[in-house]
């Protein structure tokens, strides 16, 4: 079983928690923080000193205060840290549901669990550490487990994120049409555009174009 790990959690009922969990798997050394930046130095340190630790369990939403943090995301850390650390175990456990950020997660940042919070979620990350201890297998819980299906996954192009810049950009429909007409980017019409946008916001969740750009932006793609 691993026997150094770090915990990236702002919350300390929930850090509780989880150490509880890790105590019954013989867990020789738990440690936690509660900040991102914290966390990679922390990992960083351990690693120098030949000590490294065995998995990263993060949450991916963090509460901003008075101290000021480059890595202000979960999904920062773990991007920094995968680069850093390509065979380092590391666990999400968060109560993000949307498909296009747990896809990212596992595509682009190569996490080996995603758990998602809820009244089963340390019961599922007891089960998701000792699955990928014990295997080279992935976890993702239930209830986000549509997002790793093939019917899910879409790819978000640059046409898209061109699309969601200019709307960012409060560009109107006409004057999109008209920007992918200079670049010469197809489809440019209005009606196509706006069967676009409708797409992204549905598979967002976004409840109209202002929320779009909001979740957009918060998951980088702005």
């Amino acid at each position: 079983m691993f026997q150094k790990v770090l915990i990236a959690e702002d919350m300390d009922f929930i850090n509780s928690g989880i150490k509880s969990e890790l105590t019954k798997l013989c867990i020789q050394q738990i440690d936690y923080v509660q900040y991102c930046d914290e966390a990679f130095l922390k990992l960083k340190r351990a690693s120098l000193d030949n000590d490294p630790y065995d998995l990263l369990i993060s949450d991916l939403s963090f509460d901003e205060d008075a101290t000021v943090q480059e890595l202000k995301t979960g999904d920062q850390l773990v991007e920094k840290v995968r680069k850093e650390f390509p065979s380092l175990k590391i666990v999400v456990f968060s109560v993000e549901d949307k498909t296009f950020r747990v896809q990212t997660l596992f595509n682009d940042f190569k996490i080996n669990a995603f758990v998602w919070k809820s009244r089963e979620g340390l019961r599922e990350l007891k089960k998701a550490i000792q699955l990928i201890y014990n295997s080279k297998k992935t976890y993702i819980s239930p209830h986000v487990a549509s997002a790793l299906s093939k019917n899910e996954a879409i790819e978000i192009s640059d046409y898209d994120i061109f699309l969601l810049e200019c709307l960012s950009n409060g560009n109107s429909q006409e004057d999109i049409s008209k920007s992918l007409e200079k670049k010469s980017w197809t489809p440019s019409s209005m009606s196509s555009i706006e069967k676009r946008l409708k797409f992204l916001r549905e598979h967002f969740n976004a409840n109209n174009p202002a929320h779009l750009v909001s979740i957009t932006k918060d998951l980088g793609l702005i």
